[in-house]
């Protein structure tokens, strides 16, 4: 037989529920599965050992395990190392004459726990609220959302215990708070000192620690979640369906195809996430006909295409994912409704466009802003020039000249620069009037011209001796 547990006595905590403002786009995510001694699904047969039966666990498997009640046991057979979490009103009684309709005994074993991972998507509920997670209001989310992010408060429900592997592609896992056994955790050094205790230990393993205290979202259009970075770990636990729709979709940070619809919003400084979730929740999800769908909304990063083609830049964008678990059709009516309450009212929500895909191979774009009316007078233009009302003005030709025109062109310059332009003065001087006075003998012999140019004596030097040329 192995060492005894840890004996633990807790006294009774009243959960009290406060109505909190929480930050923009961070959500409640609540861990599934539990320990507890009481939970029949934690027992090989299916049903919580009674009186007669022997009860055994894991002789190699840490564990903390919560017991509300009073448990009657015929044996017991002990790990080595573990605990037994006990409130007042909880504990085990040995039963040695036999228990009324317990029948002849039977050995059951407590199921390993070791494998159950933060990161499978399966395991959590998320919720807006504390009272939501109370009442059972979930949220649908895509796969890589399901798992908490890094603005999320976690919550393990109160008078339970977990086993919870939370190993992860970065050595810590980033989130708001932690809440076990109805003690919140918000700053890092106390949890640190919770995680290093016994219990600590026991319900939290892996090479990753969850890390407390993340920065605050102060966006209201919402934050990035941060899971992107363990999507295949987190996918590695999704079993996806096959899908029969015409045209599956695959939508950002999910793991599988889905039938449905995608509505892509596109956003301006006035948007608020959670008041355009809860206005979708209250305008059409509270409908009869809308109840049935599965509506999950989240800032993404969506890549741009330039002419469809040319790639461009990531862009956020508001991704609203719709799923009717059926063929799409009622999620592609629902897509459709989002699109009309934009063209109405997206002005005054902040929001600058819209577009949707749907399963059944359907693609719709809205606009807020202009943009219908440019794209159908464009449109009407086109129609009116090719019946011939409109026509397009010609535009004046606009002669190019050849490389051997433009050689001509060069030389007739050069012909034109060297010639020059005549000088009566210079270049002709017999036609140069005899002005007595002017242009008398003496002034003819001081100016002398040359091939060269023309030059003039200065008779206040000696020629032989100076000479200084002004050519022309």
């Amino acid at each position: 037989m192995g060492k005894l547990f840890h004996m633990m006595s807790r006294t009774p905590v009243i959960f009290l529920l406060f109505s909190l403002s929480g930050a923009a786009d961070a959500l409640y995510k609540q861990w599934i599965p539990d320990t507890n001694y009481g939970n029949k699904t934690n027992w090989d047969k299916g049903s919580v050992p009674c009186g007669n039966d022997i009860v055994k666990f894991l002789a190699q498997r840490n564990i903390s395990v919560y017991v509300k009640t009073v448990h009657s046991i015929q044996e017991m057979w002990l790990p080595v190392n573990g605990e037994f979490i006990l409130p007042s009103g909880g504990g085990f009684t040995v039963n040695s004459g036999g228990e009324p309709g317990c029948g002849a005994g039977v050995t059951t074993q407590f199921k390993d726990a070791e494998s159950l991972q933060w990161f499978d998507p399966e395991l959590w509920k998320a919720a807006a609220s504390l009272d939501d997670l109370e009442k059972g209001r979930f949220l649908f989310s895509v796969h890589e959302e399901s798992v908490p992010c890094q603005n999320d408060d976690v919550v393990f429900r109160d008078g339970t215990t977990f086993r919870v592997d939370t190993t992860s592609n970065k050595l810590i896992v980033p989130v708001q708070s932690v809440t076990v056994l109805s003690k919140k955790f918000s700053r890092s050094s106390e949890f640190s000192q919770y995680l290093g205790s016994h219990s600590g230990q026991m319900q939290f393993h892996g090479s990753s620690a969850p890390s407390v205290g993340a920065a605050t979202c102060e966006d209201a259009s919402g934050c990035n979640c941060g899971n992107s970075v363990n999507h295949d770990r987190i996918c590695s636990k999704v079993k996806c369906a096959p899908m029969s729709c015409k045209k599956p979709l695959y939508p950002t940070g999910h793991c599988c195809d889905v039938c449905g619809a995608i509505v892509t919003v596109q956003y301006t400084l006035g948007f608020n996430l959670e008041s355009y979730r809860n206005r979708l929740q209250h305008l059409f999800l509270s409908l009869a006909s809308y109840r049935s769908i599965h509506l999950g909304m989240s800032k993404v990063l969506k890549s741009q295409l330039f002419l469809g083609v040319i790639p461009r830049a990531s862009v956020a964008v508001i991704q609203i994912v719709l799923l009717d678990g059926e063929s799409g059709e009622l999620a592609e009516a629902l897509a459709r409704d989002i699109l009309n309450d934009v063209q109405d009212q997206g002005s005054n929500l902040g929001i600058s466009g819209a577009e949707f895909q749907a399963s059944s191979g359907a693609m719709v774009v809205g606009a807020v802003i202009g943009v219908i009316v440019l794209v159908a007078g464009i449109l009407v233009l086109a129609v009116l020039y090719r019946r011939g009302i409109v026509k397009i003005p010609t535009m004046p030709t606009i002669s190019v000249p050849s490389l051997s025109s433009l050689r001509q062109s060069k030389q007739e310059i050069g012909e034109f620069t060297d010639h020059g332009f005549e000088n009566p003065i210079f270049d002709q001087p017999v036609v140069m009037p005899e002005v007595p006075g002017i242009y008398g003998s003496e002034a003819m012999n001081s100016i002398a011209l040359k091939s060269s140019g023309v030059y003039f004596t200065n008779p206040a030097f000696d020629e032989n001796e100076t000479s200084v040329d002004f050519t022309v």
